[in-house]
């Protein structure tokens, strides 16, 4: 089939780009490069000859249009995930994550209505847990502003499959990581952060007291999800979780780290200010209506994926510095 990752130079999006071409589908990439996020050319290194890339950003409507002409199945991954910079440029971060989703969905509409949305979507949405697991029909109210434009984005993917029967689906992700995510800085994961320290020879660098409870994904778990949700009827015009097999604390978490790194070292440090304001404390998803629909689950432990990101980055880490 045709497809096209919004976002496709980036962690997740590239990860998927090599799944499609191993499956043998015809693999457009969109990404608009910008250094804050989470493109990187190294990341389709080896399958760059046989994918096309198209840098451009998803705002740019014309180019939009004709990227999807003849497009069966769209992966929509674009995005601004810092919490903390939708807080210091709200703006930036409502044409991303909310106006742009809105302006691809009417170029679908306009170019190729028949085809499949698959959209990225995340467990921001729900803010602070007021139970756990956290299932989908847990009250949604975000704490940040990058929450309240997933919600609206994931929402304009549902109402254009009940009012114009666009093939939309939205799967809300938890933690995601492995080879290709950003570790520069704590703009994608804060998982990237500490691997970069650790591997750099400084402290992790725990907020608060360690105790927060977290659940996670690696990235191949999350790219079969994207991959089934695509081609299963039943999960067009639904959003649903999907959720680490093992909740962690992020004290324990930072020790798994070490243990694997030998000289490595953690510190507890006060939570900054405006970090704080934003934190969701525990959360851990229930994905139980993921295995419902689409036979899903985790099948790589938490010590696994850590192990192989690990090993990804002490050979790679100077491509993404």
């Amino acid at each position: 089939m045709k497809t096209l990752i919004t976002g496709g130079l980036g962690f997740i999006g590239s990860n998927l780009a090599r799944c499609l071409v191993s499956e043998g589908h015809d693999v457009t990439i969109v990404d608009s490069l910008i250094p804050q996020y989470g493109g990187n050319m190294y990341n389709v290194s080896g399958i760059e000859n046989v994918i096309k890339i198209n840098i451009s950003d998803v705002r740019d409507r014309f180019s939009t249009r004709q990227l999807l002409k003849g497009v069966d199945v769209i992966f929509n991954l674009a995005g601004q995930t810092s919490h903390a910079d939708s807080m210091k440029d709200p703006f930036s971060d409502l044409d991303i994550n909310a106006k742009s989703q809105l302006s691809l969905l009417e170029a679908v509409r306009e170019v190729v209505p028949n085809s499949i949305v698959v959209f990225a979507s995340t467990r921001q949405i729900y803010g602070r847990p007021k139970y756990l697991p956290v299932d989908e029909g847990h009250p949604i109210r975000p704490v940040d502003v990058n929450g309240v434009n997933k919600v609206a984005g994931e929402q304009f993917h549902m109402l254009y499959h009940d009012v114009y029967g666009i093939r939309t689906t939205s799967l809300r992700l938890t933690n995601t990581y492995g080879p290709g995510m950003r570790v520069k800085d704590a703009r994608q994961t804060f998982l990237g952060i500490w691997i970069r320290n650790l591997l750099c020879g400084d402290p992790i660098c725990v907020f608060g007291d360690g105790q927060q409870l977290r659940d996670f994904n690696y990235v191949d778990d999350v790219v079969e999800a994207l991959f089934k949700a695509a081609f299963t009827p039943e999960c067009y015009g639904r959003s649903f979780n999907l959720g680490g097999s093992e909740v962690i604390n992020l004290s324990d978490l930072a020790q798994l780290l070490v243990d694997q790194h030998p000289g490595g070292t953690w510190q507890l440090v006060p939570f900054p200010p405006d970090r704080k304001a934003i934190d969701i404390g525990d959360y851990y998803s229930d994905y139980r209506l993921a295995n419902e629909l689409i036979d899903w689950s985790p099948s790589v432990s938490l010590e696994e994926g850590i192990i192989k990101t690990l090993t990804y980055y002490q050979r790679n880490l100077n491509h993404y510095l």
